[in-house]
């Protein structure tokens, strides 16, 4: 029984969209997709005229062009303030096509008809590993199987992936070298078959529109997969596995997860944080999801357990770890990197810091275990960031992973037609 002088209880207040979620909706979503495009126009004509790497500059040199037709094409419909939201969907598609497959495609031919410095050393690294899988049953050469080839070739004969990455070489292995066989080619399918099975498991809007663009037309993104690629279709399966954990699906989860981190050990912490999450649904999802996502490494990775366990060895965790012939070439500024290599004992001291972050995301993960895929987007963003920052070896490039997690954070939520989305179905 209340009385008069009890007080009343407030009812909280419904929040309005942040101020980034505003700004994000201006102009229909069109203000922000002109400054993306903007921007990355501009990042690659830096990178065109100032890139120390070959494949960069030849990538730039071309896709500033699709960032800037794209800016154009952007302003005419913001300035007659026609917000069609399929018009940007479409923008998207043909910016991504520009700025991706056209240099990719020109730099996979010109390889082909000789230009070695047309692609990144993984893009060789994985075709050998291709051709050594066809030959031996496995991608990886012994340390000192490599010890005895020139040292030229050392850096070249490590694979740093888990074995199915060698399968994007095979094409190559066995019709040579074309346009076609070229591991770029593949990684490039995959990324768009995974991308969009994950859409069409999502409902359309400005959200996963931006989630997309992230993936696809990012400038990072965008470089990464047209000279390099091996990263994109890791990701891609990555968000796809996020996509099915967003409508509950354990066993695709499974497999997605599962197929990510049978290319890179990278997917394995989202593989980790997804079993978490299924394992708040109940021991039957989790079985179920767990089968797919640690049985298909696992099952990659015996094969080449059996023909050579020390090769195995010294590829996928004495390399990475600069315990090999020779140190991986990703060296990126970070903190890890610059305490490895400025502090005496520092790459202890930095393998203690990536343990101590590991145990505090574990911690995180057992208190607070997420309960919706965009609280497992999250917790891997935050997560890989630091692990990036503290590796002690590490590329500029992985940023990708991070602002893609955090960036398909949004479309996970699922949310409902927004407002200014004129013309655009939204399955439930």
């Amino acid at each position: 029984m209340t009385t008069a002088h009890a007080p009343a209880r407030r009812t909280a207040a419904p929040r309005g969209p942040r101020r980034w979620e505003r700004l994000d909706r201006a102009g229909g979503g069109l203000a922000t997709d002109l400054a993306l495009y903007a921007l990355s126009a501009v990042f690659a004509l830096v990178t065109a005229v100032m890139s120390t790497l070959a494949p960069h500059r030849a990538w730039g040199s071309i896709a500033w062009y699709g960032y800037a037709a794209a800016a154009l094409a952007t302003l005419v419909p913001l300035a007659l303030r026609r917000y069609d939201q399929r018009l940007r969907w479409v923008l998207t598609m043909l910016a991504s096509a520009a700025t991706v497959l056209v240099p990719l495609l020109l730099a996979a031919a010109q390889r082909a008809a000789g230009r070695a410095d047309r692609a990144q050393e993984e893009v060789v690294v994985i075709e050998r590993a291709g051709q050594r899988l066809l030959d031996h049953g496995t991608p990886y050469l012994a340390e000192h199987a490599i010890a005895q080839l020139p040292p030229a070739e050392w850096l070249l004969s490590y694979v740093p992936y888990q074995p199915a990455m060698a399968l994007f070489g095979v094409p190559r292995a066995l019709f040579g070298a074309a346009w076609w066989t070229d591991a770029r080619v593949w990684f490039a399918l995959a990324t768009c078959a995974a991308l969009a099975t994950a859409a069409c498991l999502l409902p359309r809007s400005t959200r996963l529109l931006r989630g997309i663009q992230t993936a696809t037309v990012f400038p990072i993104c965008a470089l990464t997969l047209a000279t390099g690629g091996d990263d994109l279709p890791v990701l891609a399966l990555c968000l796809l596995a996020l996509a099915y954990a967003a409508r509950d699906r354990p066993v695709a989860a499974g497999l997605a997860a599962g197929a990510a981190a049978a290319l890179k050990l990278f997917a394995w912490p989202v593989a980790a944080v997804l079993l978490v999450l299924f394992l708040t649904r109940g021991r039957r999802p989790a079985l179920r999801y767990a089968a797919g996502a640690f049985g298909l490494p696992v099952g990659t990775l015996l094969p080449s357990l059996a023909a050579d366990p020390r090769a195995a060895l010294d590829n996928v965790v004495r390399f990475p770890l600069g315990h090999a012939l020779v140190t991986s070439p990703a060296q990126s500024p970070f903190p890890g990197h610059l305490i490895a290599t400025a502090l005496p004992g520092g790459r202890v001291l930095a393998a203690a810091l990536l343990v101590v972050a590991g145990l505090a995301i574990a911690v995180r993960l057992a208190r607070r275990p997420p309960r919706t895929a965009t609280a497992a987007s999250a917790i891997i963003g935050y997560g890989l960031l630091a692990a990036i920052l503290l590796m002690p070896s590490t590329r500029f490039g992985y940023l990708l992973y991070p602002v893609a997690f955090a960036l398909w954070v949004p479309p996970l939520t699922q949310p409902g037609p927004q407002a200014g989305e004129r013309g655009v179905h939204v399955e439930g």
